[in-house]
């Protein structure tokens, strides 16, 4: 037993990653049914998000103390989302148009299930961005519409002062709470990732690592290109400890990873960053906002998916064209984080859009849960990297953290 719990949760989760990979492979019939320990991970998990993010929001700003502050922290929040994604857009552009993945592939008739087209627009988005009821956002666990409702709340309670000192302390308590009810779920992580794999590789088999190969192989050599390149070029200009943050991150990047779900990762990424030492106001805020506007490796796999199709119609598209579709694709791309499927949503609409064959979604789909665990966990470090961006950004020194860690296992 000494020697089992040894052994750190990443390591099981790899464990439990690889184990259901060779179960899938060897015993698909059986297999598929294990996607009830993926499903049972994910409802627990989704159970944490409501309160854990309303608890740490309303403490957080109400700690701050002061909304102008708050302001100044989305403001810089939201700036640097839209100069990363565009970025992120362009890597996915230069990335299809080198390699062509789509050239040679034939288009099979007939849309993929479970896909819909959309015709979301501006103020579309923006009205759903604002909760008619908490209680229904929590309940369908629309996360924009709690940080709105959290963050409103937060700055009321930080206004009346001493009379809201009794709902921030509950808030507080009530955050202190989730993070150990998470601990308690995560437990369960190996066996969720297990049953998750292991069902996606029954069900798909395991040809769903080899087809479309091309395609895969271009995704995943950008989203790498773009974390190590982009990320890193902000890592050294932010000075941001990167042995240090990659500790930190590396746990839920890989809980995203094997589940292709950021919500399985964020309450524990809400835990490791301000353990990182990001102040708990900027992380209760920047983190789950960008699960909406800071979606990096979903807007670079749309970029790259959107010219894969068209290469596989044979259509050509001018260069013009494909920056219109690159602006399209970061206007749509905002606020559909909950949506099933989003990525795959946000695509057919904007193939419809530029006259392209919406079939193309079907190609795509036979592949798209192992590209969507890549997208999924450069989504959450993209938005890992954006709590530390802005916590330096407003003076924070991390590098003095990481001074006083060193300091203090000298000593010890």
């Amino acid at each position: 037993m000494k020697f089992l719990t040894s052994f750190s949760l990443t390591t099981w989760i790899i464990v439990g990653l690889v184990a259901g990979i060779a179960f899938g492979a060897l015993f698909p019939a059986q297999a598929t049914g294990l996607a009830i320990l993926g499903s049972i991970f994910l409802r627990l998990i989704k159970s944490i998000i409501a309160p854990l993010l309303f608890g740490t929001l309303v403490s957080g700003i109400a700690g701050a103390g002061n909304v102008k502050t708050m302001g100044r922290i989305g403001g810089k929040a939201i700036l640097y989302f839209e100069i990363v994604t565009t970025v992120a857009l362009f890597v996915g552009l230069g990335a299809v148009n080198l390699v062509k993945p789509g050239v040679g592939v034939q288009l099979q008739k007939g849309v993929g299930p479970g896909v819909a087209q959309t015709s979301t627009n501006l103020s579309q988005i923006l009205e759903h961005t604002f909760p008619t009821s908490i209680i229904d956002s929590m309940a369908k666990g629309e996360v924009l519409q709690i940080v709105v409702f959290a963050f409103i709340f937060g700055a009321a309670c930080a206004t009346v002062g001493a009379k809201g000192r009794p709902i921030v302390q509950l808030c507080e308590s009530l955050s202190e709470i989730m993070f150990k009810y998470t601990n308690y779920v995560m437990l369960f992580a190996p066996f969720g990732v297990f049953g998750a794999m292991a069902a996606t590789i029954g069900e798909k088999g395991i040809g769903v690592l080899q087809n479309l190969g091309k395609l895969v192989l271009t995704l995943y050599g950008s989203e790498a290109f773009f974390v190590v390149v982009v990320f890193g070029a902000v890592t050294a200009i932010a000075k941001i400890p990167l042995r240090r943050f990659i500790r930190f991150v590396r746990e839920p990047f890989l809980l995203a990873f094997s589940t292709a779900s950021s919500e399985s990762a964020l309450p524990i990424a809400l835990e490791n960053m301000e353990q990182f030492g990001v102040p708990k106001h900027i992380v209760a805020f920047v983190l789950p906002t960008g699960y909406s506007f800071n979606l990096d490796g979903s807007t670079l796999y749309l970029a790259l998916a959107s010219m894969f199709v068209a290469q596989a119609a044979g259509i050509h598209v001018p260069f013009g064209t494909q920056l219109v579709m690159m602006l399209t694709l970061m206007l749509t791309s905002k606020g559909v984080a909950g949506v099933p499927r989003a990525s795959l949503v946000i695509l057919a609409g904007t193939l419809a859009t530029f006259n392209l064959p919406v079939e193309g979604v079907a190609v795509i789909l036979g592949v798209d849960t192992l590209m969507d665990m890549a997208r999924t966990s450069v989504n959450l470090l993209g938005n890992c990297l954006a709590t530390a961006v802005v916590a330096r950004w407003e003076g924070v020194d991390l590098m003095a953290v990481e001074r006083t860690e060193s300091s203090a296992a000298v000593a010890a």
